[in-house]
């Protein structure tokens, strides 16, 4: 083992032999990360066109009716996903009101849990190679080597860190829909069956475990449908074949009472909303949703088969130039080896297969989407995690083609933080023409964030490369981390305000003016479809394409006068539609025209009040 910092070992030294301190230090370690990627300015900026406000208004018209079995948006059914983020968000509600912070509380505390059970489950068995691991997890067993409880702990501090801060994780913790809860039930339920796994000897524990597992699938579905228990089932059995402890694996795993408490979860809800709704809900939900999405492409959702190598590149950064590296090291050619190992020494190869397992499953699925490889970045998170915790050791890996690969991921490290200054100075330059906000390059460019995140970016890669020449390279992790956790808060978080500001807020303004009007006119939205003004208002909002359709709506509508709301440019022809069709409703339209008070504050926007 290479020599550690004296302080760094004497942390080391007071987790391994004072209970009250790892304890404290571990509950410390939890917040300040979790606290960093979920709850620091959770809802600092608005709800974000268009998918989040759907999930925000279904859970709040249940929270107004007490309807907790069929979702709304906007007086029509929601059938896309199943009732648990609503619930979830309902609750949430109750408890602290309705708003943003409200909204993405459920996705917050998700990603919590699996975050400290990622570090629970990393500081009992993440032993970073097989030879660490005990013959035995039970009471005779306990007294692991310095050397494997300095791993363990190694392990957890920096595969939680990772869990909770990759890009990935951080967009969708922070946005209320239902991908987070998805990922964090379905994780949970994964890291529950393998703490189950690896105690054969305590049959008692071993059981809560893996009825914990089958109760977190039934979460699971309840969130999402069919592949919450399809997914972790399919990543669950390859990983028993492949260790040759399928049916030794089966047969403790109660699998009886896991399906009694499977179905009593999961049932209940799905009968109450089929009786409510009959066969809509069935070719809606298990039609559309599910079926469809695997088999053809549903709402132009389409991508390359290698489409999925690139979102967990980017979703991964700056942890994913170590995944070759943390995937080889694990040789998983050599089946006989792995198979006279422990069970206690398999977090590796578990996590491999459920890496796999959610990769190959989506790369299949013809709809694709970033948010469908969400789940499998804890299981990137262990295995970097445990390929640094080998590295702080100062061990090495059996062969020299391994060895040299981990180098030739430190100089891949080193060229992305440069890669990554150069990209991050440029970008206003390359963000598209929104024509919701078609001044935000300027204004992220006039703020000088993009700079504060090149020179940041700059500074690691000359950092890394003073580690790298001092021979001091295993410390990269840690400036990983710190480059990650600034550039969110010098960057990330202050450009996504900017993007609110011109993007979202002046929709939030023009439902504080139609809340204000406290007006019974219908409310038309003319050429695009933002429901975050359903949400604002708490108002039903008709969604129309074309100057024709709201003519044509106009016509057909009992109301002598409407709230609408555009862009500036079809509003003219607008205009001239109604002239020719009902000319009566021109003079109330050209004075809701002339007093359009949010086109007079905000200049450089298109949207208008009329």
């Amino acid at each position: 083992m290479k020599r550690q910092s004296p302080g760094f070992s004497s942390l080391l030294r007071q987790l391994r032999t004072n209970p009250r301190f790892a304890i404290a230090f571990s509950c410390l370690w939890l917040a300040l990360i979790c606290w960093i990627a979920f709850g620091w300015r959770l809802g600092s900026v608005g709800l974000v066109d268009e998918t989040e406000p759907l999930f925000a208004e279904a859970s709040r018209q249940m929270y107004e009716t007490g309807n907790w079995v069929t979702p709304y948006f906007n007086g029509e059914t929601r059938f896309d996903k199943p009732p648990l983020v609503y619930w979830l968000m309902a609750i949430a509600f109750h408890l602290v009101g309705v708003g943003e912070w409200a909204v993405r509380l459920p996705s917050a505390i998700a990603a919590t849990g699996l975050t400290c059970l990622g570090f629970y489950v990393l500081v009992r068995f993440g032993f970073s190679r097989p030879d660490l691991a005990p013959a035995k997890v039970g009471e005779a067993s306990l007294q692991l080597s310095h050397q494997s409880q300095d791993g363990l702990w190694l392990s957890a501090i920096i595969g939680s860190a990772l869990i909770a801060l990759n890009p990935e994780t951080l967009a969708w913790a922070r946005i209320g829909v239902s991908d987070m809860l998805l990922s964090g039930c379905m994780g949970s339920a994964l890291l529950a069956f393998f703490m189950g796994y690896a105690q054969p000897e305590q049959p008692k524990r071993q059981a809560k475990w893996y009825l914990s597992f089958y109760a977190l699938i039934g979460l699971a579905v309840l969130t999402k449908g069919p592949v919450g228990v399809v997914l972790p089932s399919l990543i669950v059995l390859s990983f028993l074949i492949y260790v040759g402890q399928l049916k030794q694996t089966l047969g403790e795993m109660r699998l009886l009472s896991g399906l009694l408490i499977f179905l009593l979860i999961t049932v209940p809800w799905y009968v109450l909303v089929v009786l409510a709704n009959g066969q809509n809900y069935i070719d809606s939900f298990f039609g559309y949703h599910n079926f469809e999405r695997f088999t053809r492409v549903v709402n132009g959702h389409s991508a390359p088969w290698f489409f999925y190598f690139l979102v967990v590149f980017v979703g991964f950064i700056p942890w994913s130039v170590f995944l070759p590296q943390a995937i080889a090291r694990l040789q998983i050619w050599r089946l006989k080896n792995w198979r006279s190992q422990p069970r206690s020494a398999h977090l590796g190869i578990f996590a491999l297969a459920w890496f796999l397992g959610v990769f190959i499953f989506f790369t299949a699925a013809v709809t694709k989407l970033p948010s469908y490889v969400l789940p499998l970045m804890p299981a990137a998170a262990i295995l970097v995690g445990l390929l640094w915790s080998e590295r702080m050791l100062g061990l090495r890996s059996p062969g020299r083609p391994l060895n040299q690969g981990f180098w030739l991921s430190i100089a891949t490290n080193l060229l992305l933080f440069g890669v990554l200054a150069g990209a991050i100075l440029y970008s206003p330059s390359w963000m598209g023409n929104d024509p919701s906000m078609p001044d935000l390059p300027a204004l992220v460019r006039e703020s000088g964030i993009m700079l504060h995140g090149a020179i940041l970016w700059a500074l690691a890669a000359a950092v890394g490369l003073w580690l790298v020449v001092i021979r001091q390279e295993r410390w990269l992790w840690s400036l990983n981390l710190v480059a990650f956790v600034l550039f969110v808060g010098l960057t990330l978080l202050p450009a996504f305000a900017i993007a609110d500001s011109e993007r979202q807020r002046p929709l939030r303004q023009i439902a504080a003016t139609i809340v204000a009007q406290q007006a019974d006119e219908p409310v038309v939205m003319m050429g695009f479809k933002k429901p975050s003004l359903v949400f604002y208002t708490q108002h039903p909002v008709n969604y129309l394409y074309s100057a024709e359709a709201v003519s044509a709506y106009l016509n057909s509508s009992a109301a002598d006068s409407v709230l609408l709301v555009g862009r500036s440019p079809k509003l003219a022809g607008l205009i001239g539609a109604i002239a020719r069709a009902r000319s009566c409703l021109i003079q109330n339209l050209t004075n809701w025209y002339g007093s359009a008070r949010l086109s007079a504050a905000h200049p450089r926007q298109t949207w208008l009040l009329v």
